[in-house]
């Protein structure tokens, strides 16, 4: 059975417009680009089956295809339900890749996707926020028979297959992409700053200058958010729970304070924490009317939804992608998105030379689980620092830079502690 006849999508005639998209970012993906002429050569994942769950746009799906230049046979899925093209799911099924995906499915068919990517029992995955792997380890371990391992995109992934570890029952090794340098420095930082601008402006066409942005967590997602908002003219204030992230939110020169006192000036807001509930009741009561909520948080649990609808005498979409809350007591919050990727779910995600850096990670992190799975136990793995150099050296080379290298006598020096 060909890719067409086994694989789920809305409509194969899209694809046209879906290959442009892909065209468009491969020539601006100089890393990945070097790596899939590697994986062309060297058939890393020959005779082996794949199954990746990212956000399917253009970028996942130039992955998609350099796995499977390596020699794989690659499914493919979503992991959001509002953040899959499907012009982009036709053009994967006409390049060979079987695809289950489709633009904002009902929860259940979500899920049922999911799992229909794991019923060719893969011998590597691809994963970003733990679904599949949460999958393969309740109610499908039967689809987990041929797994050698796996790589983890993000940070609420990697927290829950650091508690599947802890607990004993992660089966197989899963490399945390996410805590690599070449990762979290540039992806989460620069990719989310400025993604998730792009998704707020795009959808609500205002001014982010003069404005009060509240940017709850300052991981480096956080960070990156902060940034960008105040280089856009925004007045930036930072909500924190670790006393460390909070003094250096301080330094970097932005306002700190508890959520609580945060929600009485914001007038955006970003939730980046990985967490739960960080905007709830108690800030919705005190809110600015007009207030704008966002999430560039994995799930769609950061910003509570029930407690809104359950504050509110009416709720009505008053502009794509924005769902107006008018409260009992007549102010009216904005939520974008609904409460899900507000960079992904309304725009087009990171910058695809910052998803270079990235997915070379995922593709040579791939790899290097495929070679050493017998060796390296069910573990989460840290992505090894050759790999993040490579990477970064690739990047250096495909922007013209060279850096300096030290000398014989250098290297003597640093790994002496005799004075000469």
């Amino acid at each position: 059975m060909n890719t067409i006849d086994k694989s789920i999508i809305t409509d194969l005639s899209l694809a046209p417009e879906g290959h442009l998209k892909i065209d468009w970012v491969s020539a601006h993906m100089p890393v990945l680009n070097r790596i899939r002429e590697q994986f062309e050569k060297e058939q890393p994942f020959k005779g082996l089956k794949v199954t990746i769950a990212l956000h399917l746009e253009a970028k996942t799906a130039y992955l998609a295809k350099v796995v499977k230049a390596g020699g794989a046979e690659v499914t493919i899925t979503g992991s959001n339900p509002l953040s899959t093209q499907d012009d982009v799911c036709a053009a994967l099924v006409e390049d060979g890749i079987t695809v289950f995906a489709k633009y904002n499915p009902s929860p259940q068919e979500f899920k049922e996707l999911n799992i229909k990517a794991l019923e060719s029992k893969p011998d590597l995955i691809i994963d970003d926020g733990g679904d599949l792997a949460t999958i393969l380890h309740s109610e499908r371990k039967d689809l987990a028979v041929n797994i050698r391992g796996g790589a983890e995109e993000t940070t609420t992934g990697i927290i829950r297959l650091k508690a599947m570890e802890k607990d004993g029952s992660l089966a197989f090794p899963m490399v945390a992409v996410n805590d690599a340098f070449c990762k979290h420095l540039f992806d989460n930082r620069y990719g989310t700053g400025q993604s998730v601008f792009d998704g707020i402006n795009r959808t609500t066409n205002l001014v982010v200058a003069g404005k009060t942005v509240v940017v709850v967590g300052y991981g480096w997602c956080g960070k990156g958010v902060a940034m960008r908002a105040k280089g856009l003219g925004a007045n930036v204030v930072v909500t924190e729970i670790d006393a460390i992230k909070a003094v250096e939110a301080y330094m970097d020169g932005f306002a700190v304070m508890p959520m609580l006192e945060a929600a009485k000036v914001g007038e955006i807001f970003v939730t980046v924490t990985g967490n739960r509930d960080v905007i709830r009741g108690e800030h919705y009561e005190v809110m600015k009317n007009g207030a704008i909520l966002s999430n560039a948080g994995h799930f769609d649990v950061e910003v509570n939804k029930p407690e809104l609808a359950a504050l509110s005498s009416n709720i009505r979409t008053v502009r794509k992608n924005i769902e107006e809350y008018l409260l009992k007591d007549g102010r009216s919050i904005y939520l974008l998105a609904e409460g899900r990727l507000v960079n992904l779910a309304a725009g087009d995600g990171h910058p695809a030379e910052i998803m270079d850096m990235t997915f070379a990670l995922q593709a040579l992190s791939l790899q290097y689980v495929n070679d050493r799975y017998k060796e390296l136990g069910s573990h989460v793995e840290k992505v090894p620092y050759e790999l993040d150099e490579q990477v970064a050296r690739l990047k250096l080379e495909s922007l013209g830079f060279a850096i300096d290298t030290l000398s014989e006598q250098q290297k003597a020096y640093l790994d002496s502690w005799k004075e000469e």
